[in-house]
């Protein structure tokens, strides 16, 4: 199917479920860092750059122009974009699960980004000693014996396959 073929309730439907889609993600993600406690490592932070930036913006714009019946091709040029986002999410993902298990070696600089540093240097030299940043080669924890970066490809390639269809299926 052409990009600029017209678009119908498909193209709603899949931008519906791929905007979703990325706000449960990175909603988990933020609820495991922020109410869990589990503090992301260089990599963990790298896998969020392309939803923030590409794929999150595109998906919603698709999913408004869309809504409000606007040019085809624009609707499946942004769907494209935002499968391009998931996508370089999940090689991200990919790489670090790889890193996780031991099959290639991580990026040297690997380690914890300290946010909202407040309090003495004696405070900060005192919880230094105490918190062990984490490492880009050391799951935070597995689900199904699957690692946050793990189900980041899963859920990734998934949301990928849906931007795919509303981008080249057709309309209904």
């Amino acid at each position: 199917m052409a990009l600029n073929a017209p678009i119908g309730t498909n193209q709603i439907r899949m931008a519906m479920l791929v905007s979703l889609g990325m706000i449960a993600a990175i909603g988990s993600v933020l609820g495991f860092q922020y109410i869990g406690g589990y503090i992301p490592c260089e990599l963990c932070y790298l896998q969020r750059q392309p939803y923030y930036f590409v794929a999150m913006p595109a998906g919603f714009l698709a999913l408004l122009l869309a809504m409000l019946g606007r040019p085809a091709f624009l609707v499946r040029l942004l769907l494209l974009i935002t499968l391009l986002g998931l996508l370089t999410t999940a090689g991200i993902g990919a790489y670090h699960s790889g890193v996780e298990w031991g099959f290639w070696p991580g990026p040297v600089s690997c380690g914890a980004a300290v946010d909202g540093i407040t309090g003495t240097a004696g405070d900060l030299l005192s919880s230094l000693a105490n918190t062990k940043p984490p490492s880009c080669n050391e799951a935070a924890g597995r689900f199904l014996g699957i690692s946050f970066a793990g189900w980041n490809v899963i859920v990734s390639l998934i949301m990928a396959s849906m931007a795919w269809h509303g981008a080249f299926g057709r309309n209904e």
